[in-house]
């Protein structure tokens, strides 16, 4: 089967596509055949080929497996705000049972799989089902993205404890320096490296143009296997 995993935040714009970008730069460097997968995606432009989202964007650049862009983002949408809100305002609805599909294709042509979510953990997908009821259902193991500043011990404890309490692995989690790095910076490491029951994969640094480095040089896939 092949190595599927989940990423999602401890909130919204906390860099949840760089750390997926480096997870599969870092996997490519292991030799995996990998594919990134956003099923849900809203805050798009419209392009002459139909709506595309940057985040989506990067997964396909950062991807070793040729995809379409419906391969990577099935469910596009414009406006910059919660799926189960923009879907009904766009009218409409997203289909679980084809998010899981397109994840099932995948499977069939990737070694190594990386579903990002939208926002964090309890995004709504609609008014009865968050992005968190359908991981479960997939069975997807986590890796948890924490953007270092203040609030994010409080952020990153309570999300951890909800993927625990929901009967899945956390694999692991990473720190991205979402801004220049503060005088109490080892002290939020050290407390999210003893709070969080999961490895720390690493820390990905502040940088002005994360698109254009080598995200994979920052992390150890290692505690995955």
């Amino acid at each position: 089967m092949s190595n599927r995993w989940f990423v999602t935040g401890t909130d919204t714009e906390v860099g949840k596509t760089v750390a997926s970008c480096a997870l599969l730069q870092a996997a490519a460097a292991m030799s995996f055949l990998t594919a990134g997968y956003k099923p849900v995606a809203s805050g798009s432009e419209m392009t002459p080929e139909g709506a595309r989202n940057s985040d989506a964007l990067a997964l396909q650049a950062n991807s070793r497996l040729p995809m379409t862009y419906a391969d990577v983002n099935p469910f596009t949408f414009i406006e910059p705000t919660s799926p189960h809100i923009v879907s009904v305002a766009e009218g409409r609805s997203i289909d679980l049972v084809r998010m899981s599909q397109g994840l099932q294709h995948l499977e069939q042509r990737a070694e190594w799989i990386l579903v990002e979510g939208a926002g964090g953990w309890y995004t709504p997908l609609s008014e009865q089902r968050t992005f968190a009821d359908w991981v479960v259902s997939q069975q997807l193991p986590v890796i948890l993205v924490v953007g270092i500043k203040l609030g994010c011990i409080n952020h990153a404890m309570l999300t951890a404890e909800a993927i625990q309490q929901r009967g899945l692995r956390l694999g692991g989690w990473i720190a991205n320096d979402i801004q220049p790095v503060g005088r109490r910076h080892q002290e939020y490491m050290a407390t999210l490296t003893r709070e969080i029951k999961a490895p720390l994969l690493g820390e990905i640094p502040y940088l002005a143009e994360p698109e254009r480095q080598n995200l994979g040089q920052y992390l150890d896939l290692s505690p995955l296997s």
